[in-house]
């Protein structure tokens, strides 16, 4: 069986991952170890830094992700800004900035990225269309998951079980891409 590390201090998040690597007959094991976020234009420009950054550090076969929400009627912010955004000025902000737009549309972006052994990178994008409320709806998820309904639906993720969330989810999206990537890879080498 092969072996990847996965950089993330996120139990659920590590599980999630653990179980679409594992029907390809590839092992993931937790990397605690946290790495510089650059400011960038791209979430794969973040993804190819931090990754390179841990190989720097670790000289190990690693995967990380970044996430972000694009809303449409804002030319795509927060973005690759999310994280900082929601920190300081929650959903509370984003909904007070939406109020008054006639285009609600947004969609949740995930590149998750794996860097080998000998440096090269692999990455895949996962997305998730839908559409921002102007009410913070149920008590599950994080970030705007409140505030966030994807298209076909009307529940927002915060209001969608886990298992729910993580079938439609840009993460789930990305990592089973990228899965199926090194899976290919796999087949493909000499």
């Amino acid at each position: 069986m092969r072996k990847i590390w996965f950089a993330t201090g996120n139990p659920g998040k590590l599980k999630e991952v653990q179980e679409k690597f594992s029907k390809y007959g590839i092992v993931v094991e937790q990397l605690i170890a946290p790495y510089p976020e650059i400011q960038a234009d791209t979430l794969a420009e973040v993804v190819e830094s931090g990754l390179s950054w841990l190989w720097g550090e670790h000289g190990k076969p690693v995967i990380i992700d970044d996430s972000g929400l694009f809303i449409d009627s804002q030319k795509g912010f927060p973005g690759v800004y999310s994280a900082y955004v929601h920190k300081t000025l929650g959903c509370q902000g984003i909904i007070q900035l939406m109020k008054g737009a006639s285009d609600m549309k947004a969609n949740f972006q995930c590149c998750a990225g794996y860097m080998n052994e000998d440096g090269d990178v692999t990455l895949a994008v996962g997305r998730v269309d839908g559409t921002i409320i102007l009410e913070m709806r149920g008590d599950g998820g994080f970030g705007y998951d409140p505030i966030f309904v994807p298209a076909g639906h009307d529940r927002t993720f915060a209001e969608m079980s886990l298992e729910e969330k993580n079938k439609l989810s840009h993460r789930a999206r990305a990592f089973e891409m990228l899965a199926e990537k090194l899976e290919l890879n796999r087949n493909d080498a000499p």
